[in-house]
């Protein structure tokens, strides 16, 4: 069974954060768009370049760490850019590396996984 609307209520204004695997292993696009747009009260708006990398990709955070936050960075500056509350994504490792950014330099900026936006209305 098919289903686009989880009666799920949320108030915040968002951006949506492609992650790498999703957009290109798997073509996921529309999909976690289509699901928020039937959430009560979520503003969304696409931030630029949402669909670049925010620079975890696994080891490449450890092995790169500089370049990995300065990726991280930039989606930040771009979440910010739209007047976002919050990133949301489907990619855990992804809201983790942003989460840790946001958190390091203080940045009025929170993150959520797609499943406890969508789980808000149960």
């Amino acid at each position: 069974m098919k289903q686009d609307d989880f009666d799920a209520t949320l108030n915040v204004k968002a951006t949506y954060h492609d992650s790498c695997a999703a957009l290109r292993e798997c073509n996921i696009k529309e999909g976690p768009r289509k699901l928020l747009a039937n959430v009560k009260g979520l503003h969304l708006t696409e931030m630029n370049d949402n669909e670049t990398c925010c620079g975890f990709g696994g080891t490449f955070a450890v092995k790169f760490e500089p370049i990995s936050v300065a990726m991280a960075q930039q989606k930040i500056t771009n979440a910010l850019a739209t007047g976002a509350e919050c990133i949301i994504s489907t990619d855990s490792s992804c809201l983790m590396h942003i989460d840790g950014v946001i958190k390091k330099n203080n940045t009025p900026l929170k993150t959520m996984h797609i499943a406890d936006v969508l789980a808000s209305g149960w």
